[in-house]
């Protein structure tokens, strides 16, 4: 299947404004996607590029850029993001200034990012900042944010979420992205599996918190999930249909996220632990765990506190809000569509992700203070995760 091209349908089949904002031109899923760089930059006539990348992803396809592009006569300048200094990359405000200084100093026409979600996220903010546009080529099928506008980012050890720009188009070459890591892969099917739990919390927050949904984004996210999940052998195998399967689903997450305009149909509670277990370890000087692998074990976790609070009662407590006991039957209901812990605990072992917190590396102690906690990182979205801590005396 050429999954590139589909998802280039269903984006020229929206409305002119609806296309506008996604802003993407070109999807590659291909073995060999990469040789098809330079004739578009020389279709789009830019002639000075910044190439962004560290030095496992410049192993795994930034030198094949870079050869691929001298051959094409175009003027070439390549930025190694700086690890910090317990050796991991990571999105903050000294590695955007890092690569800014660059952009500053050579003038490029465009910038292109060449990894996973963290240089992403440095390249389009960088260059949102410099008025330029970006592409993305990325080396692991391990994130859903290739094609967001959001950019993550850590300020003063605190995470944050900042729009700034998607990329103009997509290059994922096969032929890269099949000899990704075991564990990379293994967290990009835990990022599509946290959808489980996302879309629920996007519902919920819908029905009793008065938040915007759109049942376009909620059907293209589920879609992508769905078939990701029916391909968890092949993915597990590293398998060409299985990766570009697994990439597609990533990629069209992200599209649903531009649809709607934020990050509700792919980020519900499962995020919000993540992204507490992120600010601790960067508050300690520990290295950090991968975004999905994160991703997958707090949302089995979400799972099984969900199905809890089901089997409890808790839409008929007398602390909750009205609007939750008023819709607590739909409510039971879409909790039950959410796969059960063991379920989960499955599908992630299939493809050789972690599973545990243990297994994980997350200790009891954090995961404790992150479920009463991890709300407040972005107080604005209603999750149930929310209302539980709120309707609790702690």
């Amino acid at each position: 299947m050429h999954y590139g091209q589909v998802i280039m349908q269903m984006i020229e089949q929206m409305e002119p404004k609806v296309k506008q904002n996604i802003g993407i031109d070109t999807i590659l899923i291909e073995a060999g996607a990469l040789t098809k760089l330079p004739q578009y930059l020389e279709d789009k006539q830019y002639e000075r590029v910044q190439v962004v990348v560290d030095a496992h992803t410049y192993e795994a396809a930034g030198k094949r850029v870079e050869a691929l592009l001298e051959k094409g006569f175009i003027q070439i300048n390549t930025t190694f993001i700086t690890p910090n200094a317990i050796g991991d990359v990571i999105a903050d405000e000294a590695s955007i200034v890092q690569l800014l200084l660059d952009i500053q100093q050579h003038r490029p026409q465009i910038v292109i990012a060449v990894g996973g979600g963290t240089l992403h996220d440095i390249v389009r903010y960088a260059a949102y900042t410099s008025s330029l546009p970006f592409l993305s080529v990325p080396t692991a099928p391990s994130v859903d944010g290739f094609n967001s506008k959001g950019a993550p980012i850590i300020i003063r050890g605190y995470k944050k979420t900042i729009i700034s720009i998607g990329p103009n188009a997509i290059f994922a070459d096969l032929d890269v992205l099949t000899r990704a890591p075991q564990p990379m892969v293994a967290a990009g099917f835990g990022d599509m599996i946290g959808k489980y739990t996302s879309l629920f919390d996007w519902r919920f927050g819908s029905l009793t918190n008065n938040e915007p949904f759109l049942q376009k984004s909620e059907s293209i996210t589920q879609q992508a999930l769905n078939r990701c999940v029916q391909h968890v052998s092949l993915i597990a195998k590293r398998d060409e249909e299985g990766i570009a399967s697994l990439t597609s689903a990533l990629i069209e997450s992200g599209v649903a996220m531009l649809i709607f305009g934020k990050s509700h149909p792919a980020s519900g509670a499962e995020h919000h632990l993540s992204h507490f277990w992120e600010m601790e370890y960067i508050e300690l000087g520990k290295k950090q765990l991968l975004h999905g692998a994160k991703v997958g074990v707090a949302c089995i976790q979400i799972s099984k506190l969900y199905r809890q609070l089901k089997e409890e009662q808790f839409g008929k407590r007398a602390k909750v809000r009205e609007s939750i006991t008023r819709n607590w039957h739909e409510i039971i209901t879409r909790i039950e569509q959410i796969p059960t812990e063991a379920e989960l605990t499955s599908l992630l072992s299939m493809v050789g992700g972690p599973t545990g917190m243990n297994e994980l590396g997350v200790s009891e102690d954090l995961f404790m203070r992150s479920l009463q906690g991890a709300h407040l990182i972005r107080p604005e979205r209603y999750t149930l995760l929310h209302a539980w801590n709120t309707s609790n005396e702690w």
